[in-house]
């Protein structure tokens, strides 16, 4: 035990530091949870696709979503979201998954859906990449 006081007075930085990040952390998941409720791993999403079919939305540019993307997704790029809203509409009844690159943007999709009356609105946790890192099924077509 006296090793690792010892350990903490030499690097105390890096405790700070570590404390720092543990805290951005904490705040990022409780924020997402606030704000964009319920975020579905692949995994959920996978069930979720299975089980519901909901409407599958990708936010990320043209030339991203050509690259390969969830089988059945509605391209619906973040740029111009407000102009695919009336096509979305007649599928308010649907779940809806929302995904982008990383997890973060489709946040403002997600929003907007649900200010539009959609009730099911789910992003996805990780976007295609956490989807890709779980060998999960991509499309190019």
């Amino acid at each position: 035990m006296a090793q690792f006081f010892e350990f903490f007075q030499a690097h105390v930085w890096l405790f700070v530091a570590l404390g720092v990040v543990l805290a951005l952390l904490i705040a990022n998941e409780v924020h997402g949870n606030l704000t964009g409720g319920k975020r579905m791993s692949p995994a959920e999403a996978v069930r979720l696709i299975n089980d519901r079919d909901p409407l599958i939305v990708d936010v990320r540019p043209l030339a991203e979503f050509k690259r390969g993307h969830l089988l059945n997704a509605f391209h619906a790029p973040l740029s111009k979201f407000d102009e695919y809203l009336g096509q979305l509409a007649k599928d308010k009844a649907r779940p809806v998954l929302v995904y982008c690159a990383l997890g973060v943007s489709s946040s403002t999709a997600v929003e907007k859906l649900r200010k539009n009356g959609f009730a099911e609105v789910y992003p996805l946790r990780g976007g295609i990449n956490a989807w890709s890192m779980a060998n999960l099924p991509l499309t190019t077509k």
